[in-house]
């Protein structure tokens, strides 16, 4: 009774992870998928000229550094599993940005409640599976043209169904994690795929330093510095939230009369967390992959020179990333909060904000707060994004390559989305054990 009110200890929470065998469990299996999906990135495909293909790649480009954020290495690797959540999240967005412009889409999302998001799951596959076969079959006939030991049709289509297969598999794990491992499937696969990145890029930093002498060094502590600034930042920001207060009119139950309650509506400075910087970097990543492997030279270089991080025209990489990043949290808010529906609601409850009247006027002011707290939060969001990438080039540091902002960000929101959904389950163990008693 004493604990019932107050967020779980850090002591409490592994207790719980330890003896709770519903928590356990879903740990377990949460565990036991991260590690398959890490073993299959390296199950190489057949018929590669895998020398020919590691010194094609150890050459560095953006495109595979960006790749790589989401495959885990698989890019580089060429393994089943080279696709990985990609053609998931490619297939996320075009389900999203249909879902606000078809009103059927829109229906089954509000109004149909688990069946209606069944549907669009099942429809969000389906694209999965499309989007999967077009990326496999480009890039089995044209990014690994050149590194076949026999190239031909049954190369094309023996490549093509592995990737595939491995990204449906892949797609259909993150989803056994959501439901029945500790939640957040996509987003804690990407964040295993980042993590296994950084010894590589970390081992090269201090390659670096050592070569740089204390010039160096100096860079790299002044790199390092900002991005532990950033760390803090991303916290204070994910964390940060607009607490509107709320009253509850007088009720009468029987013959005694409830006296006001009051509340609260609490509306995040950062409504997507992560998912806009996941959104603008998968966006961002398809032109640069259709530039660098078409055939017409002038794309080529202009995708190469102004949608590549480490190319000259990185400035309007940086400018574009914003602008996405911006776009994409406002469009994410609207999905996530309606300020109609939650005016809606309170009148029906009988609840309304101190000086706002029920109805119109609260949907308007709603608005008008969540749109504050979008700007400064997509604001932030970008900064933090593209400063470290500006201070990395300045620097002349390249071993991030450009991508260490983007991965902290992902790396901070996705912990700490997953230790929420953890506390989450501790407290709803603490519950069933008070009822119990």
């Amino acid at each position: 009774m004493i604990s019932r009110d107050r967020a779980p200890t850090a002591q409490e929470t592994f207790m719980q992870m330890a003896q709770a065998a519903g928590l356990r469990g879903r740990l377990f299996v949460t565990i036991g998928i991260l590690l398959l999906i890490r073993l299959g990135i390296y199950i190489p495909i057949p018929g590669i000229d895998r020398v020919r293909f590691s010194a094609a790649m150890q050459g560095g480009n953006g495109l595979a550094g960006i790749l790589d954020i989401f495959s885990g290495g698989g890019f580089s690797a060429l393994g089943v599993f080279t696709l990985g959540i990609l053609p998931f999240i490619n297939a996320s967005i075009i389900i999203q940005l249909l879902t606000a412009a078809i009103p059927a889409l829109e229906k089954l999302q509000k109004d149909e409640g688990e069946a209606g998001r069944r549907k669009i799951s099942q429809i969000t596959r389906y694209v999965a599976l499309g989007w999967g076969i077009v990326q496999s079959i480009f890039i089995s006939a044209v990014w690994l043209k050149g590194f076949a030991i026999d190239f031909g049709l049954v190369f094309v289509f023996e490549t093509a169904l592995a990737l595939v297969a491995g990204s449906m598999f892949v797609m259909w794990a993150s989803e056994v994690i959501t439901e029945r491992g500790i939640g957040n499937g996509a987003s804690l696969l990407i964040f295993l795929n980042i993590v296994s990145s950084l010894p590589t890029t970390l081992g090269s930093t201090i390659s670096f330093a050592q070569v740089g002498g204390r010039q160096a060094v100096g860079q790299v502590v002044v790199l390092l510095l900002l991005f532990l600034a950033t760390i803090v930042g991303i916290v204070f920001v994910q964390e940060g939230m607009r607490r509107i207060p709320i009253i509850s009119a007088r009720r009468q139950v029987g013959r005694r009369v409830l006296a006001e309650q009051r509340s609260f509506l609490p509306l995040r400075l950062n409504q997507g967390g992560v998912m806009p910087i996941i959104f603008a970097t998968a966006i961002l990543s398809l032109p640069l992959l259709i530039g660098q492997f078409t055939q017409n030279q002038q794309i080529a270089e202009f995708t190469n020179t102004y949608l590549n991080p480490g190319g000259s025209g990185w400035w309007a990489y940086a400018l574009i990333y914003l602008f996405s990043i911006i776009f994409f949290s406002y469009f994410y808010s609207s999905l996530i909060v309606n300020p109609v529906d939650i005016a809606q609601n309170l009148k029906k409850m009988g609840s309304s904000i101190p000086g706002i009247r029920p109805g119109k006027a609260t949907s308007e002011y709603l608005e008008r707060v969540l749109n504050r707290l979008t700007f400064l939060g997509a604001g932030f969001l970008g900064l933090v994004a593209i400063i470290p990438t500006v201070v990395e080039r300045a620097l002349g540091v390249p071993t991030f390559r450009g991508l260490g902002a983007t991965s902290l960000l992902i790396l901070v929101g996705v912990a700490i989305d997953t230790a929420k959904q953890i506390q989450t389950y501790v407290i709803s163990q603490r519950y069933e054990g008070m009822v119990k008693q």
